[in-house]
């Protein structure tokens, strides 16, 4: 199924449990533009989660993860968490929610070799992918099935009985077969840690996506060490050894390198000032923006927008 807007919650005639109730049933999409929308809780499906511009806000556990442009969250099968967008402007959101045994399919069709495929191509074992809870880069390669994706939604009607459906159906094979490999490439990071046993090194592993998402979401507040520390279940030294091998930054230069991702942003597709740019990425002052981005980037911002 697929829609253009996003439910209202808090209307006094939606059918919570109407609504719901069609996840895990079908593939449904969401495609949709607003300023406002509140989810308080939902345990739904396997979920791909982007948006266009803006920024929606996730909440896992006790903390809240901002999803901007350019960035995914996936959820997993029967994960509680809660969603916002509340702003001055219009935030395009595109979710993509699986159906239980279609995303049990892809993974066994990438899980198992050709032979075993061969042998039993009607196998229904319901083997679930399940992903880290944490932010990740859009790639070229994965942009650009999101855009065949989108740019089909437009033209077709995506519903259960439609027979746009099949064709719609085809693009999500592809993109979750590519979600699904981020997926094993991310759990390889892991061998980083250095710990003897992997759930020792699985654990810690989303230890640190937590505190790299706190740095992710908040990188306006600048947010302390010790804050990430007690968020991320990490000891202050613990946190600061893993995360520099994991990330190859420390808590802090990683938060400097998010800042000046958004200065570029911002100076390659808008006309701000400089101190405009430099408040919008957290930094203190106008020179202290100009120093770290010349260190990064060998250039002053003035100058690399000229260019």
């Amino acid at each position: 199924m697929y829609y253009k807007t996003l439910p209202n919650h808090a209307k006094p005639e939606f059918d919570v449990k109407a609504h719901f109730n069609q996840f895990k049933k079908r593939n449904i999409i969401f495609n949709a533009s607003s300023n406002y929308s509140l989810c308080d809780h939902h345990v739904g499906c396997l979920s791909f989660k982007t948006v266009i511009n803006g920024e929606e806000w996730y909440g896992i556990g006790n903390r809240q993860v901002a999803v901007r442009p350019r960035k995914f969250l996936m959820m997993n099968n029967d994960q509680g968490y809660s969603s916002r967008i509340d702003g001055d402007e219009d935030v395009k959101t595109l979710s993509i929610f699986f159906k239980e045994e279609f995303d049990s399919l892809v993974f066994q069709d990438l899980l198992y070799k050709e032979e075993s495929l061969l042998d039993n191509p009607f196998m229904t074992s319901l083997i679930n992918p399940e992903f880290f809870q944490t932010l990740s880069d859009i790639d070229e390669e994965l942009q650009r099935k999101l855009n065949i994706l989108t740019l089909a939604l437009d033209g077709y009607e995506y519903s259960s009985s439609s027979s746009s459906s099949s064709r719609i159906d085809e693009y999500l094979v592809f993109i979750l077969g590519d979600l699904i490999r981020t997926q094993v490439l991310k759990s390889r990071e892991t061998k980083r840690i250095g710990a003897i046993k992997q759930h020792t090194r699985v654990e810690i592993f989303k230890r640190l996506c937590v505190a790299k998402d706190i740095i992710e979401s908040s990188y306006m507040e600048q947010p302390s060490l010790e804050a990430i520390s007690n968020i991320s279940c990490l000891s202050i030294p613990q946190l600061i050894r893993h995360f520099k091998s994991v990330f190859h930054r420390t808590p802090h230069q990683y938060l400097i390198h998010i800042r000046l991702d958004r200065a570029v942003e911002l100076l390659n597709y808008t006309n701000k000032p400089i101190h405009e740019v430099t408040w919008r990425c957290g930094f203190e002052n106008v020179s202290a923006f100009c120093r770290a981005f010349k260190s990064e980037y060998g250039i002053q911002p003035a100058r690399f927008r000229k260019l």
